[in-house]
């Protein structure tokens, strides 16, 4: 059976941790994001950034791991941010209503393409 690709680095600072997740997150390495959350909250940890920047495909399996994990988390008083995402993966959160686990849900979203209501758009 061949090992997850997945590699998962936690750097503490005080309350405040940095996860960053390299590679694909699925049914198979869904199971080490869940368990890496769940340490950062057991271990009294306030704030949670989890850097996407290298994450390659996350599918739901990976998105439900973040889901449960933000709820775990507010439950015990800790924020969960999930920063720079691939735009795929921001798209599917966005679309799936999880756009509040982005850090900067701004930062994701495509132009708008209303004309203002100054040139003659709707309000």
């Amino acid at each position: 059976m061949p090992l997850p690709q997945l590699n998962v680095h936690r750097r503490d600072h005080t309350t405040r941790t940095l996860i960053t997740l390299a590679g694909e997150i699925d049914l198979a390495t869904a199971p080490l994001v869940r368990a890496a959350l769940a340490a950062c909250v057991r271990d009294g940890i306030r704030i949670v950034d989890v850097d996407l920047t290298a994450v390659l495909f996350c599918d739901a399996g990976g998105l439900n791991a973040f889901l449960a994990a933000y709820r775990a988390a507010t439950d015990a008083g800790t924020a969960l941010q999930l920063h720079c995402p691939p735009p795929v993966m921001a798209r599917i959160i966005e679309i799936t209503g999880s756009g509040f686990l982005l850090h900067d849900l701004h930062a994701v979203r495509a132009p708008s393409r209303r004309v203002p209501a100054a040139a003659g758009g709707a309000p």
